[in-house]
């Protein structure tokens, strides 16, 4: 995959000069107009539009768990699988709300489903091995589900795609993928995730630690990834590096969502000028990650859910920002005065 820089010096002072003769004084839509000026660029066109957006729900389980390191068993994996079938989530709420299309895939949750309405089965495992004493995947099967997630996104029509997930143990995941990539201490890069004590937290530091001494000939980030990521999140950076590659917007949730991307920066600088990041999460970590990847998050609600729930939160300022481009009066239509010299 190869992914281009959306830099266009040209398009870049049209999308300017638009901006600036709306009806406004300069720069008072905020973060409003980079946002606008950002869609243009990816979008390679003044004539912006937000086409079919949908959040992709990868979900898959961890080895880790076996180590104590979530507050919640490992079956509540399938459980919410179900719930997000049901259409009882959060995610379901929120991306109802936003006419915002929603797809379960599951990519490697320790449980068999069976065929099943809205749900998408790429399964690759029963879950990840326990990269506490081993990596969780092998090189190949971290390759299938990078591959499974460019093939995904490869089948999307739309040009707005949102990351969430569900995995048990996840978060642990992520820190570690995290502290390997950004070199930020362990201790830096754990949190509560689903509500760990002081006490857990620091146990779950120290099986990171344990574990990143156990691996440490794994330095590139697809040895990274195979050796400490989960299905899901391979399955998302695959996901990522097409649907970039392909020019959409790529909408970004929270600290799991945010650590798969930042393994395909690793892989594809070039990725980060299609990410729009829709939130700081709350949870321990994340703040420190999105400014590893010099980003700036449109919201900060304290959430600390995952899903792809910032996703949903986040999608109507995209709207707005591409609507005040395409529907605002100039100064010349409305006839309005511009700001004296």
């Amino acid at each position: 995959m190869s992914i281009t820089s959306i830099h266009n010096d040209a398009l870049a002072a049209q999308l300017d000069n638009a901006i600036n003769n709306k009806t406004k004084p300069l720069g008072s839509l905020g973060v409003l107009e980079a946002l606008a000026k950002q869609i243009g660029l990816i979008q390679n066109t003044r004539n912006v539009a937000l086409i079919k957006p949908t959040i992709l729900v990868f979900a898959a389980d961890h080895g880790v768990v076996a180590e104590g390191i979530s507050a919640y068993p490992q079956d509540v994996t399938w459980q919410m699988v179900e719930n997000f079938l049901a259409r009882g989530a959060a995610i379901n709420v929120f991306a109802t709300q936003n006419n915002c299309e929603l797809r379960v895939i599951d990519a490697g949750v320790n449980h068999d489903f069976g065929p099943r309405d809205g749900l998408t089965d790429r399964k690759l495992a029963h879950g990840t091995r326990n990269f506490a004493h081993e990596p969780a995947m092998s090189h190949d099967l971290c390759q299938t589900a990078l591959a499974a997630g460019a093939a995904l996104a490869a089948g999307l029509e739309g040009n707005v795609l949102g990351f969430g997930e569900m995995g048990i143990g996840n978060t642990t995941a992520a820190a570690a993928l995290m502290h390997k990539l950004t070199g930020i201490p362990v201790a830096q890069c754990v949190g509560a995730g689903t509500g760990l004590s002081a006490e857990g937290i620091l146990h779950k530091q120290r099986v990171i630690e344990a574990a990143v001494a156990r691996h440490a000939q794994a330095s590139a980030p697809a040895d990274v990834l195979a050796t400490f990521g989960g299905l899901e999140i391979a399955m998302m950076a695959g996901a990522m590096l097409k649907a970039a590659e392909l020019r959409k917007v790529l909408l970004i949730d929270g600290f799991i969502v945010t650590s798969a991307l930042l393994v395909a920066a690793r892989m594809q600088p070039a990725i980060l000028d299609y990410c729009v990041f829709a939130h700081c999460s709350d949870e321990n970590g994340h703040k420190q990650m999105l400014d590893a990847l010099c980003a700036k998050p449109l919201l900060n609600l304290g959430l600390r859910l995952g899903e792809g729930t910032g996703c949903a939160l986040a999608l109507p300022l995209l709207h707005a920002a591409v609507n005040f481009l395409n529907q605002m009066a100039t100064f010349e239509s409305a006839q309005v005065s511009e700001k004296s010299e």
